[in-house]
C-alpha cells in the first residue's frame, strides 16, 4: 500500500496529511485497526502510505482532535472508537478533513448567528424560526430524514440577526452546509430514540435562550450544538 506523497510545502503538506488522515479513518471504520489497539507507529505508517514522518504526525494530531485516537506516554497512539463506515460514502472522496474543518468553521459562525438574532430578532423571525423548530420536530416523529427542515431552522436562525452577510455566507456555502446536516442527520437515525431526542433538545436551548433574548446562553448553545454534531459523525459504532 503505498501513496506518493512528499511535504513539499505547508500547502501541500496539509493535503497529504488529509489523505492519509481519511484512510486511516478508513482503516478503523473497517475494523484493520481494530478498538483499543495500537497504530503502528509514525515510521511504519509512513512508510507504508509513503509519506514523511511530520505529515503522519499531522494527520495523527487530527484523529486526536476527532477522538478517534488516543495517545498513551511512552506507548503511542491506540484506537478509542470505530466509526459507522456508512460515514465515509456519505462524504465525497477525499473531502472528509474538509467537511471536519467545515464544522470548525461553523462552530464560530453560527454561534455569532444565534448571538445577534437574540438581540435583533422581530414577530416575523420568531415565527419563521418556531416553525422551522416544529417542521423539524414531526420529522423527529415520523422517523423521517429532516435534512433540509434542519438547514431551515439554522437559515432561519442567520435571517434573524438582521445582519445580510450571515444569509449571504449560508448562500455561498450552502453545499457545505447541506453536507454536514444530511451526514449528521442520517447517522442520528441509527442512534437510539434518547440519543436522537438529545439532538432536538439541543435545538431547543438554543431557540429558547434567542427568544428570551439571552445572547450569551445563545452563542454557547450553538457553538455546543455544532461541535456535539462534528462529534457525532465520529460516534462508534
Amino acid at each position: 500500500m503505498t501513496v506518493a506523497v512528499d511535504a513539499v510545502s505547508n500547502r501541500g503538506a496539509t493535503r497529504f496529511s488529509d489523505i492519509i488522515y481519511e484512510k486511516i479513518v478508513g482503516m478503523i471504520a473497517d475494523g484493520t485497526f481494530p478498538i483499543n489497539e495500537r497504530l503502528p507507529s509514525e515510521t511504519k505508517l509512513a512508510g507504508d502510505f509513503g509519506a514523511s514522518r511530520p505529515v503522519v504526525r499531522e494527520a495523527l494530531e487530527r484523529l486526536r482532535t476527532d477522538g478517534l485516537v488516543v495517545s498513551r506516554k511512552g506507548s503511542g497512539s491506540y484506537v478509542r472508537q470505530r466509526p459507522d463506515s456508512s460515514m465515509l460514502t456519505m462524504v465525497p472522496v477525499g473531502s472528509l478533513a474538509d467537511v471536519q474543518r467545515f464544522f470548525e468553521f461553523r462552530a464560530g459562525l453560527e454561534a455569532e448567528a444565534a448571538e445577534l438574532a437574540a438581540r435583533n430578532w422581530q414577530p416575523a423571525d420568531k415565527e419563521r424560526i418556531t416553525a422551522a423548530l416544529l417542521s423539524l420536530e414531526q420529522c423527529l416523529r415520523n422517523g423521517e430524514l429532516g435534512a433540509e427542515e434542519d438547514q431551515a431552522l439554522h437559515d432561519a436562525i442567520a435571517a434573524a440577526t438582521g445582519n445580510q452577510f450571515h444569509i449571504t455566507v449560508r448562500e455561498w456555502f450552502k453545499p457545505h452546509f447541506a453536507i454536514g446536516h444530511s451526514v449528521t442527520r442520517s447517522l442520528s437515525l441509527k442512534r437510539t430514540p434518547e440519543q436522537i431526542r438529545s439532538v432536538q433538545d439541543e435545538h431547543a436551548v438554543i431557540v429558547e435562550a434567542i427568544f428570551a433574548r439571552r445572547e450569551s446562553d445563545a452563542h454557547n448553545a450553538m457553538k455546543k450544538h455544532i461541535l456535539n454534531a462534528r462529534a457525532r459523525m465520529f460516534q462508534g459504532v
